[in-house]
């Protein structure tokens, strides 16, 4: 502020220029007293997504602004930047609810198409694993493929029996269902969106077959499994802004991050910022009635088994230019280990590679040239990202303050065995 200024508000007719005075503080208030950067809220940022005049680009896209506008120039611009992910998530399933027939059952023992799937649970209630089997392994079918027939329309069979009670006197009923027939069908994932993975290599003399795919004998080939710098833990690597109740894209439907996932942990070492491998895990629930069967589809892993393709999406609010900084990390920025899967423990580094190596088709280990592939659809992630950004900028989609942050530091237990 000028002498002038300071002059004309303390003159005799100053209070005059009290309004504006404090129209031209609005501005700065907007700014932390502690680090000068610019802050906005969740509701600030809603209230443009309700009158459809939010800024919003993906976590590809916004590298690019960045450059071109600068970092405070950004933050101050844009109010969301989505991210996305579409791969393999072994730790899924879905929560069903048949509704009674008449005269009831209590199930015990469930088949859908075959697959098992008893969960357990009160009379006409299951969990469809994703990672369950038909009696007949071989036919490459399981419980992720049950939940895509689902949300594609298809009729699913259900085979189920019961003890027979004085309540529930049935024992066995064997009918067809959809998903409009049911009633509650609800995807809940307790591990899915792994924040970095390693990538996998064969040293020994034969063909293996893992969940990171088809891996060739004497290093001819290696597999990785993200999205890199589309992937949403990695572009808020702290969890700044994603925690429980945080609304997401799941699967081509609204969806919610209910806790930390299984296997959640802090303790890996970052470059960057990031961390360079497996560290935070996030558990997610979504409606299956709103889902789309383009981002979930059921997997058959030559060798090992079944698994389930899901797209997740996670918008990240650009309340700070740090958060922002953050979301414009690219490919080349980060890194992943290399292991021996030929091992069946104790699996170390070998070395480290950028996604952008990674994503270039091949690596090089001691002069050895390493073709790349990934089990994870960059494209699909990109795609996820793009239909957040949409409904974003239509009002269609709103954002969530999480009720409750996760763990700044968590570890993991292993399996202990108990010799005799």
């Amino acid at each position: 502020m000028n002498k002038k200024w300071i002059k004309l508000l303390f003159s005799k007719y100053g209070f005059i220029y009290y309004p504006i005075f404090f129209l031209l503080l609005i501005p700065v208030y907007r700014v932390s007293a502690w680090d000068g950067t610019l802050s906005k809220s969740y509701e600030e940022i809603n209230e443009k997504i309700r009158s459809k005049k939010a800024v919003v680009y993906t976590a590809e896209e916004i590298m690019e602004v960045v450059k071109k506008k600068g970092i405070e120039k950004a933050a101050e611009e844009v109010d969301v930047v989505t991210t996305g992910t579409f791969g393999a998530m072994c730790s899924s399933g879905a929560f069903l609810n048949f509704g009674h027939a008449t005269p009831p059952i209590r199930m015990t023992d469930i088949r859908l198409n075959d697959v098992p799937v008893d969960g357990g649970l009160a009379a006409v209630d299951t969990y469809v694993g994703a990672t369950s089997l038909t009696e007949k392994p071989s036919k490459g079918y399981g419980g992720a493929h049950v939940i895509e027939d689902l949300v594609a329309g298809k009729s699913v069979h259900l085979h189920a029996w019961g003890p027979g009670t004085d309540c529930y006197v049935r024992k066995d009923i064997d009918t067809n269902i959809t998903l409009e027939d049911i009633n509650e069908a609800y995807l809940y994932n307790p591990r899915n969106c792994y924040q970095n993975y390693g990538i996998a290599t064969n040293t020994s003399g034969r063909t293996l077959y893992t969940y990171m795919g088809k891996l060739l004998p004497r290093m001819k080939n290696a597999t990785y499994s993200s999205a890199g710098q589309l992937s949403p833990l990695l572009n808020d690597p702290h969890l700044e802004t994603i925690g429980m109740g945080t609304h997401i894209f799941l699967a081509g439907g609204e969806g919610y991050v209910t806790w930390q996932g299984t296997q959640f942990k802090t303790n890996v070492e970052e470059v960057n910022g990031v961390p360079i491998g497996g560290a935070r895990t996030l558990a997610l629930v979504g409606d299956m009635k709103q889902m789309n069967a383009k981002y979930l589809r059921g997997l058959d892993i030559t060798g090992y088994g079944i698994s389930l393709a899901i797209g997740v999406g996670i918008p990240i609010p650009i309340l700070n230019k740090d958060i922002l900084q953050r979301c414009c990390i690219s490919d080349d920025q980060i890194y992943a280990q290399l292991t021996d899967y030929s091992l069946p423990a104790g699996r170390k580094e070998m070395a480290r590679y950028t996604y952008a190596e990674l994503r270039s088709g091949s690596i090089e280990y001691e002069g050895k040239k390493i073709r790349t592939s990934s089990l994870s659809s960059y494209h699909g992630a990109r795609a996820v990202a793009g239909e957040l950004k949409s409904w974003i900028e239509n009002g269609e989609f709103q954002l969530n303050k999480p009720v409750m942050q996760f763990p700044k530091k968590a570890k993991l237990n292993s399996l202990v065995e108990d010799w005799l």
